[in-house]
């Protein structure tokens, strides 16, 4: 493991723990909020909310080039599980997939511009991938640890992933058995931007974690129950993979938060930098029309009784909706308005 000078260390733990609060997904409002949540109260929890949000551009850096996904896969990973993984991430570019689609849910992360007026990139690709089934940096990581992680694949002797700071976005995936600084109790995934520090460059990064053995009650709603909430039955995933179909929500809201705020300084609502709410906290578990609070919204069922809310190339995912700064509400593909 490269180790920082000892002020550089201090400094990059200083900062990370100031700033980083502000971009973990939560999927329920019973969490601790970040500090500008409480301005919203609980009205930025629902649909039609907007009337006390104000989504602002801060004139950093957008994703405006073609994007390519780098994934990191840290743990034992099933082939099926990277399947279902890759296939959400493709579907984003899939401009022929059957309505509503995952395309058609990017259509709203596009609609956010840069200073000189140019949009998101439609373009998503899937990019190179890296294994680390042998938990180089063990079992249980810090949001430090994780910058070490991705530093580990971008120098790896052989076939390390390519350095792309401008458009290229890193995307860590943990294992069942791997836990992460405040998973469960805070985040399901967050963002950020590496430290030249440690890693030797600024490159944006989200970190999502399976949470199959750890929290699925948390992190893979509704496909899983929290305990305190007895007598509700979970939904049947679309994919059958509890942990995997609750991580596509969570890496659908951190890559639209990638693309839309990568250096923590572009899309952002709430007069706080240090705690931004982003364009998809502002619509954490609204999956459909009328949702809000623990209710989803409106859904989809298959043939077989699974649940979703749009389509990918081949396969069906729940991705939570994002939030729409022209018309200052959150949408998604399968409004009962589209």
């Amino acid at each position: 493991m490269h180790r920082a000078p000892v002020l550089l260390s201090l400094i990059a733990v200083s900062a990370l723990l100031i700033v980083t609060p502000a971009i973990g997904y939560r999927p329920w409002p019973h969490l601790k909020p970040n500090s500008t949540d409480l301005m919203f109260g609980g009205s930025k929890k629902y649909e039609g909310s907007s009337e006390f949000v104000h989504m602002r551009y801060h004139m950093g850096p957008v994703l405006t080039g073609n994007i390519t996904i780098h994934t990191i896969w840290y743990g034992r990973w099933q082939k099926s599980q990277k399947k279902i993984i890759r296939e959400f991430i493709n579907s984003i570019s899939a401009v022929n997939a059957k309505h509503p689609s995952v395309a058609g849910w990017w259509k709203t992360v596009q609609l956010y511009t840069d200073q000189t007026g140019a949009n998101i990139s439609r373009t998503v690709h899937l990019g190179e991938e890296k294994n680390d089934r042998f938990y180089s940096h063990g079992k249980s990581l810090t949001r430090l640890s994780i910058q070490s992680v991705i530093k580990s694949a971008v120098t790896a002797r052989t076939k390390p992933l390519p350095i792309n700071p401008k458009s290229g976005l890193y995307l860590l995936l943990t294992s069942d058995d791997v836990y992460v600084q405040d998973f469960c109790g805070q985040v399901c995934g967050f963002h950020y931007f590496t430290f030249p520090s440690i890693v030797g460059y600024t490159l944006p990064y989200a970190w999502v974690g399976n949470s199959a053995k750890l929290c699925p009650g948390i992190c893979a709603y509704p496909f899983a129950v929290p305990d305190y909430m007895p007598g509700l039955k979970p939904l049947k995933s679309p994919n059958g993979d509890v942990g995997v179909d609750g991580m596509i929500s969570v890496i659908g809201h951190e890559v639209a938060e990638l693309a839309t705020n990568p250096l923590v300084n572009a899309w952002y609502a709430g007069q706080d930098p240090v705690a931004p709410v982003e364009i998809a906290d502002l619509c954490e578990g609204i999956y459909g029309t009328g949702g809000g609070g623990s209710y989803t919204g409106q859904l989809l069922n298959d043939k077989g009784g699974a649940t979703y809310n749009m389509n990918g190339i081949r396969r069906r995912y729940l991705v939570q909706w994002v939030w729409n700064h022209i018309v200052s509400y959150c949408t998604g593909p399968n409004a009962l308005d589209q």
